[in-house]
């Protein structure tokens, strides 16, 4: 048996991306399906929002829930040179309506409950969800895509018509692996494995910095995260080069633990007795790249066609921009403005990663003349603001510097602290 379905925008994918690409096309008068394979709630890393996430969020009428939820309150990330000193902070900032930076927050959220509150809130603001995976495309007869196969969670097909579809399936790049964008390519950091767990019993900042991201330097490409995901546990995740893990003796568990212990002395430190709440899991070959990902009625969303590193918490914003940015550029191709709408949109987005690009590469280029430009240059602005979220810039004097920086090559860090 064969069901057939009709709406505005088919959205592959139920996470932060589909959920809020939803909701906003909701907010413009526009229908939707999510099309999810998994069970909610379902594990995930990626817990940690910028200032500009939590931004999203309120705009979606969702401030206020996410601060009754009682979710960490993030006012900034803090980062420690390799041998637990030389510490410099990144706060969160926003930008008043008279263009000042002013002091502002965001949240770190339990991506299991995160995640199934927005697809949730999707479905109570009148979203259909279809349980199922989604299988090949549906072409028109001008060569756009107007549809999409799934295979429902019974075993029946569905036919779900639509005038857009949105690919938010995240790592799994379903429009990549069907064929509707161009090549998939490594990225800069693809050679490298994120081995994390979640923990109780950390030793925390006191307030009000008690919600913070903290990342630990140890080397070239080799640091750890700490993000507080409710009043007890602690995500804390350890990256390094392939390479470095598989000259590691024992099992997976052991090395984590090894890192923990001897990756830096104020991770070390924070982590002395606590206790395991998830199993250790790993992700290898995370950084990669997809052309061509938006045309002839189809966009791909945040993970679905490139992920760069985790180091500075982008991939959640990512994908919650590009989401609202998608649903903006649905409206104006639905209402007729046809393909020059995807051909901007492809270029404004990939403006952004550009930025997350150069804000990555330059940290990891010369981490002291990174913190020399963050906390002692006329620069410092222009990066919180990055940091933050705002990725879309016309013009950027700290990104030219940094592209400037990243020239250059390299440095020579062995043995020398992070900061400034």
């Amino acid at each position: 048996m064969q069901t057939e379905m009709r709406t505005d925008v088919v959205i592959v994918g139920g996470g932060p991306g589909g959920a809020t690409a939803a909701l906003c096309l909701e907010a413009l008068g526009l229908s939707s399906i999510i099309v999810e394979k998994e069970d909610f709630p379902r594990f995930h890393v990626g817990e940690s929002m910028t200032g500009e996430a939590a931004a999203i969020l309120r705009r979606l009428g969702l401030g206020e829930k996410m601060a009754q939820l009682h979710h960490p309150v993030k006012n900034a990330t803090d980062v420690y040179g390799a041998n637990g000193g030389n510490k410099f902070k990144v706060p969160v900032m926003a930008r008043s309506s008279q263009g000042d930076l002013t002091a502002s927050t965001t949240w770190q959220v339990r991506r299991s409950e995160f995640d199934k509150m927005l697809l949730e809130e999707a479905a109570d603001r009148g979203v259909g969800i279809v349980p199922g995976t989604a299988k090949d495309p549906i072409f028109n007869a001008d060569g756009t895509i107007g549809g999409i196969e799934v295979e429902q969670a019974d075993g029946t097909i569905a036919v779900i018509s639509g005038s857009m579809v949105f690919d938010a399936s995240g790592r799994g790049t379903w429009g990549s692996r069907v064929g509707l964008t161009g090549e998939k390519g490594r990225g800069n950091y693809a050679a490298q494995t994120a081995v994390f767990g979640h923990v109780k019993g950390a030793i925390r900042d006191d307030d009000p910095d008690s919600g913070n991201t903290i990342i630990f330097y140890s080397d070239h490409l080799h640091w750890a995260w700490f993000i507080p995901i409710d009043d007890e546990v602690t995500s804390v995740g350890v990256v390094a080069s392939n390479e470095y893990l598989k000259a590691f003796e024992g099992d997976l568990e052991a090395y984590y633990a090894s890192e923990i212990a001897s990756l830096n002395p104020e991770l070390a430190r924070r982590l002395l007795d606590v206790t395991m709440v998830e199993p250790v899991r790993t992700t290898a070959n995370f950084s990669y790249e997809i052309s061509d990902y938006a045309s002839k009625g189809y966009i791909a969303i945040g993970d679905a066609h490139r992920f760069i590193d985790p180091i500075f918490s982008f991939g959640l914003f990512v994908t919650m921009a590009e989401a609202e940015l998608a649903a903006n550029a649905a409206k104006r191709y639905i209402d007729g403005e046809g393909e020059a709408v995807l051909a901007e949109h492809l270029a404004h987005t990939e403006r952004g990663q550009l930025s997350v690009q150069l804000l990555v590469d330059g940290f990891w280029a010369n981490p002291l003349a990174f913190g020399y430009m963050l906390h002692h240059s006329s620069y410092a602005d222009e990066l919180i603001d990055i940091f933050a979220g705002r990725i879309y810039p016309d013009d950027s004097r700290a990104l030219k510097k940094l592209a400037d920086l990243i020239a250059k090559g390299p440095a020579d860090m062995t043995g020398i602290a992070v900061g400034a």
